[in-house]
């Protein structure tokens, strides 16, 4: 994450901190004492965080008394970045996969809650900048080079782990998401932190972030440790980021391409909303089959005339009726009237 935050120092946190917490200039320009024009003095020096491309400092990365390497001035950027990148993502991406993506008829099902869009958007506010709190400091040791990031492959174990990285990192955060996700299940749990996710039976793209706060970044740990445990390109590192975001948002956007038996998308994910206690993976379906709670989406889903028909949403409102009682009791959601939604 030091290249992210280098691009964020150099084009907005060197002015921001230049003017919230400027530096003193000195009293002379050393060696010579009798000059008065002297600039803010900084003992900090530039040091591209990648050797694939730098970016000269202006004057105002000296200007501050918090210099780019303190370690105050990276948490509280680390914050903002993890914040707003976060909530930038989302709104641009979310409403991308909303508007050409999201099939707005799923808005009539009988599961789908009275103003759901803005309910979604409501918690995924309030849920980002304390999800940002629990997880800035692994960005903040990761920077100061406490973890396994290393930028060039002779730095890593070779080019051949170039490749290798992406499929160890899927594994391995897929294994660790699915215990994670799975353990947000057990009843004295579920109710109190994973609950106001399964709010949406049927979920849009903004549902994709909207979670509880301990429960969204509990979900997210295994990305932040892999980098702890094993070498990952800092690039790669950044890339992997973001496409953890845009997943997060696909699996939520209700539109299913494709039966594969591999891949956890889409479909096992909306089952997972209905029928809660199946298809706890990420990407794959390899922990479900081994943990025995995969659950194969029905072909009628991957049949736009039939997912959409009266007798698939009253086969999924009957099973989501059932699991409700037996997981939460009484269900408490407020759904948008019938009559509403045939006018819409």
């Amino acid at each position: 994450m030091d290249v992210v935050l280098e691009v964020s120092d150099q084009f907005m946190f060197d002015y921001m901190y230049a003017w919230l917490l400027p530096a003193r200039p000195a009293l002379y320009d050393f060696p010579d004492k009798t000059n008065g024009t002297a600039q803010a003095f900084s003992s900090w020096v530039y040091k591209p965080a990648t050797e694939f491309f730098s970016l000269q400092p202006s004057q105002a990365a000296y200007q501050s008394i918090w210099a780019r390497d303190n370690i105050y001035r990276q948490a509280l950027s680390l914050f903002l970045i993890l914040w707003l990148f976060g909530l930038v993502t989302y709104y641009v991406f979310a409403s991308l996969s909303y508007i050409f993506v999201f099939d707005k008829k799923t808005m009539e099902h009988p599961k789908f809650l009275k103003n759901q869009v803005w309910l979604e958007i409501k918690q995924t506010n309030a849920a980002l900048p304390v999800m940002a709190l629990f997880t800035f400091p692994f960005l903040v040791a990761e920077v100061r080079g406490y973890s396994l990031l290393y930028d060039t492959s002779a730095e890593g174990p070779g080019r051949w782990y170039d490749f290798f990285q992406f499929p160890l990192f899927i594994m391995f955060t897929d294994f660790g998401i699915y215990w994670i996700h799975r353990g947000l299940h057990h009843p004295s749990v579920y109710k109190h932190l994973h609950k106001p996710h399964h709010k949406w039976i049927m979920p849009t793209p903004y549902a994709s972030h909207a979670f509880h706060p301990v429960d969204g970044f509990a979900q997210s740990i295994p990305y932040h440790v892999f980098p702890f445990i094993f070498p990952l390109q800092k690039m790669a590192y950044v890339g992997l980021f973001v496409f953890i975001n845009f997943w997060t948002i696909m699996i939520h956007d209700g539109e299913y391409y494709a039966n594969n038996p591999v891949i956890n998308g889409a479909a096992c994910h909306s089952v997972h909303h209905f029928a809660f206690n199946y298809n706890y993976g990420q990407f794959t379906t390899l922990w479900d089959r081994l943990g025995g709670s995969y659950r194969q989406p029905d072909d009628d889903l991957f049949k736009k005339e039939k997912k959409m028909s009266t007798t698939t949403w009253k086969k999924q409102v009957n099973e989501m009726e059932r699991i409700v009682k037996e997981v939460e009791g009484e269900d408490d959601r407020m759904y948008e009237p019938t009559e509403t939604k045939k006018s819409k």
